[in-house]
């Protein structure tokens, strides 16, 4: 006989749904009561101690508050790096969809050190045709006519593989030039033929020897392809001058470590200084020979300006041994960077604005730049972020963050996490697979042909057919509430050959000290 088993029913008038809901209601309230016995037991944060379970409550707010600010707080025209009005004008430019403004400006015009381009009674027409910028000197046999916008140095590893192909593609397709950035040249470079600028920081990516040394066969090979077009060596960068980067031994794998000639694996420390000189004559010697070695292509250094004496020293180093370089790039330190001490990014390093006007003033007082091409990097993202530059005395812009954001960036400011929620700042497959190269691609030619066109139209309303036809008379800005001076009343501008024939007073000193066979400025020399 089949054994009977008593069956228990639980009787109590209530539905099966509510015994459901009291039955949840009652692992909740144990798992909050758990929850607040190990927030006043734990050690680690004093407000959980004081306010269990409610001071979860601070740190979800606290998580999700640079998105609070940017999308619902900052006003159109005060958000840091960039303000609303400037990425909107990027996306709408890399959408091809006009950016024109209605109702006028939303800037204070009075505000002290706000700055105005000062247009024409008799404005020329548009040239029919942006203008370009030729870049090499005497030495330089494979010329390079270089666009006045241009893609910024940014590495492969800072950047997707998917992000490198749209920038690359955008350059081949608008024909401008797009820096590799010193973590050496991709395939994802090599993609689509976009014009490359090869750079070499400290480490010496892609022309490194196993021991981390600059190896000049490896870099001949590499620098002689037809798409590699100038080559730039980087004393320092405007996010984090002084500093080599780290690139822990998690992030080197197989791909990148073949890419950049390192170990996989194991953790690369680039160092803040080279080791291929020492001295500013070696320096210029060193830049000649990455010349020689490309088969005689442009090549030149990228700095952010810190020490005028030290770069007087290197000015002094191409009046003695007339070794020049063909171009010099002038970072700012409001340049940015994937990841940097908040210290460096905030205190370290000069303005573009007075790091490029030392560059310019150097070399006319010491009768040189003519023959030296400048350019420009550090927040340029507009037409008059282009024009003001060349006004200052650059030949050629550089920009990174607005053609990331052509590709896609929304200024997360997450770039050092790897959790770029666009896929543009991140090695994770899944978030890369966000960006469309042929979508992106068109979306940065677009954005890169605008905003020139924006530069030649601001330039056409000035007067000036060409950058040459730029004065610094046509660039003001408020020193006060009821005054305002033009760049030239603002800052001393050099004569051609002044440093040589007698330095103004306020350079004598620095021209003085500096020495064309040592960076080393003696102690209490104002630098």
């Amino acid at each position: 006989m089949k054994r009977q088993f008593p069956i228990v029913r639980l009787v109590t008038g209530d539905s099966p749904g509510k015994q459901i809901a009291q039955l949840a209601a009652t692992a909740s309230a144990l798992g909050l009561g758990a929850l607040a016995a190990w927030d006043m037991t734990q050690k680690k944060h004093s407000i959980l101690r004081n306010y269990p379970i409610a001071g979860h409550a601070r740190f979800l707010l606290e998580s999700i508050r640079p998105e609070i600010q940017q999308y619902f707080i900052e006003r159109n025209w005060d958000g840091r790096p960039f303000s609303r009005d400037t990425r909107t004008t990027i996306y709408e430019r890399a959408k091809g969809v006009h950016s024109e403004h209605a109702f006028g400006t939303e800037h204070d015009v009075d505000r002290t050190g706000y700055e105005a381009l000062m247009h024409s009674a008799v404005p020329i027409a548009n040239a029919p045709t942006p203008p370009r910028v030729r870049i090499g000197g005497e030495e330089c046999t494979q010329p390079y006519d270089i666009s006045l916008l241009n893609v910024s140095a940014m590495s492969f590893g800072s950047l997707s593989d998917n992000a490198i192909r749209s920038l690359n593609k955008g350059a081949a397709m608008g024909g401008f030039a797009h820096d590799t950035g010193e973590g050496s040249i991709s395939p994802y470079h090599r993609e689509f033929g976009g014009d490359l600028i090869w750079e070499l920081g400290t480490g010496y990516f892609g022309a490194r020897t196993p021991e981390g040394d600059f190896d000049p066969d490896v870099f001949a090979e590499k620098a002689k392809d037809p798409q590699v077009k100038m080559v730039s060596l980087k004393l320092s960068q405007g996010a984090k001058p002084g500093i080599g980067g780290v690139l822990p031994g998690p992030k080197v794998t197989e791909e990148i470590a073949e890419i950049r000639g390192i170990p996989v694996g194991k953790t690369c420390i680039s160092p803040p200084g080279h080791s291929v000189f020492s001295t500013p004559i070696e320096l210029l010697e060193f830049i000649r020979r990455m010349r020689e070695l490309s088969g005689g292509k442009p090549a030149g250094f990228k700095l952010c300006l810190g020490s005028r004496t030290e770069f007087l020293s290197i000015v002094k180093a191409m009046v003695e041994t007339e070794i020049l370089p063909d171009f010099i790039i002038v970072d700012g330190s409001e340049g940015g960077t994937g990841a940097a001490p908040l210290e460096f990014e905030d205190h370290v390093g000069l303005p573009l604005t007075q790091g490029l006007m030392i560059v310019h003033n150097a070399l006319v007082g010491a009768g040189l730049r003519k023959k030296i091409k400048i350019g420009a990097s550090g927040k340029i993202a507009s037409g008059s972020d282009i024009v003001k530059r060349l006004i200052q005395g650059a030949d050629f812009t550089n920009s990174a963050r607005a053609m990331m954001m052509a590709v896609g960036c929304i200024q997360a400011q997450a770039c050092h996490t790897g959790k770029c929620p666009v896929g543009v700042a991140t090695q994770n497959p899944r978030r890369a697979r966000a960006v469309d190269v042929p979508d992106k691609s068109t979306r940065v030619k677009n954005y890169q042909e605008a905003t020139v066109a924006e530069a030649v139209r601001l330039m056409a309303s000035m007067g000036a057919a060409h950058p040459d036809d730029l004065e610094p008379t046509m660039l003001r800005r408020n020193v006060s509430a009821s005054e305002s001076w033009s760049y030239a009343r603002l800052y001393e501008w050099l004569t051609p050959g002044q440093l040589l024939n007698g330095a103004p007073d306020d350079w004598a000193a620095d021209w003085q000290t500096a020495r064309a066979d040592s960076f080393t400025i003696p102690r209490g020399h104002s630098r």
